[in-house]
């Protein structure tokens, strides 16, 4: 065979070269991670540190105890959200937690996606309210601390991803970043953390995220000069509506007109409307629910996470996948408590903590 043609000589080096990446395949460690894809199959276990400590056992839908990560992992997730409190009073989704549960979770492979509140508590439309150690200072120490605090987070965590506040509908760190009052000021806090993140960690992505989609379009709108990569909607049925078609047009039109990629940040079903504790459940009327389409029932709660996932990656040009919130809150104080789950019907493992069909719906192939 003559070598000197081109097209022959590009087929040989073709040849050779895949035969030297099968080969480095076979020979690769048995401990080597499996090569990510670009598709976003989460969950968020925030709470799963704090639940871990009264040691409960999990079990395969065989009913075999198995360790609670790695039926996650066996599932096909592969993405793990976490929220991220500066001083909360119990110390659980504070930034030693966190750090720490990040790094355990990294060790098995999983990417890191941070929600980070900017708050000692839960930021959501209803309250985003200031951390107690930086009440009272001005607005250009504000400013310094949020651009200080976010540089700890990029460079000590190391997310894969990271939110710059959490369903921030009317702003953040009230009252300087209201949104509606102080929209300048809003979009500096903003603008100055993302440009942390950026210098920082070149390699995080970025999410700005809202909760429901009424208003969506305007508020992305109003944040278009911000330099982000992801865009992140909360959808639950119970305060969002119960027509995933309004989803779907929404999620086209924000596509469309950012030219971002989008994920479902935060979404839940539940698989029964009973109980195991005595902590009042979010979702307990059937009025909740999308009938007759997707009963509370394990088969239900599969059904709505297929379409979600079907409307999201197959459906939006620019999906990159979902999240399902609230996946460990199984009834983890025993069912006299009253302070312990109000989720219990919606997470991932059904009231003996035996993994739900649901989780089948996680092994997302990557379509991008």
């Amino acid at each position: 065979m003559h070598l000197s043609h081109p097209r022959i000589f590009t087929s040989v080096l073709l040849i050779i070269t895949l035969t030297l990446l099968l080969s480095c395949e076979k020979n690769a460690p048995a401990d080597e991670p499996v090569a990510t894809t670009k598709t976003i199959s989460a969950v968020d276990i925030s709470s799963f540190p704090e639940i871990e400590q009264s040691q409960p056992v999990f079990y395969t839908h065989e009913n075999q105890a198995a360790d609670f990560l790695q039926i996650l992992k066996n599932s096909g997730i592969n993405t793990i959200r976490l929220r991220l409190w500066i001083k909360p009073q119990n110390g659980h989704s504070g930034f030693a937690e966190v750090k720490a549960f990040s790094e355990r979770l990294k060790a098995l492979h999983f990417r890191i996606w941070l929600s980070v509140h900017y708050s000692d508590t839960w930021a959501d439309p209803g309250h985003q309210k200031i951390p107690a150690i930086w009440e009272g200072i001005g607005f250009e120490a504000l400013n310094d601390s949020v651009q200080n605090y976010t540089q700890s987070i990029v460079e000590q965590i190391k997310p894969d991803y990271i939110q710059i506040g959490n369903e921030i509908n009317p702003g953040f760190l009230h009252p300087f970043g209201n949104r509606h009052t102080n929209p300048q000021q809003f979009i500096t806090l903003m603008h100055n953390a993302i440009q942390v993140v950026r210098k920082h960690s070149p390699q995080t992505q970025i999410m700005i995220h809202y909760t429901g989609i009424s208003g969506a379009e305007k508020f992305f709108e109003e944040l278009e000069t911000l330099d982000y990569d992801i865009i992140g909607l909360s959808y639950y049925p119970i305060w969002h509506g119960n027509d995933l078609s309004d989803l779907e047009f929404v999620l086209k039109n924000l596509g469309e007109a950012s030219g971002k990629e989008l994920v479902i940040a935060e979404t839940a079903y539940p698989f029964t409307l009973g109980w195991d504790d005595y902590t009042n459940n979010i979702v307990g009327l059937e009025e909740h629910l999308i009938l007759p389409q997707y009963p509370a029932s394990p088969q239900g709660q599969r059904a709505f996470i297929k379409a979600i996932r079907k409307l999201i990656v197959e459906q939006t040009a620019n999906g990159l996948g979902f999240c399902y919130w609230g996946a460990e809150l199984i009834a983890w104080k025993g069912e006299q408590a009253t302070d312990a789950s109000p989720w219990e019907n919606q997470a991932l493992f059904d009231f003996n903590n035996r993994e739900l069909p649901v989780l089948e719906e996680f092994k997302i192939a990557d379509t991008k």
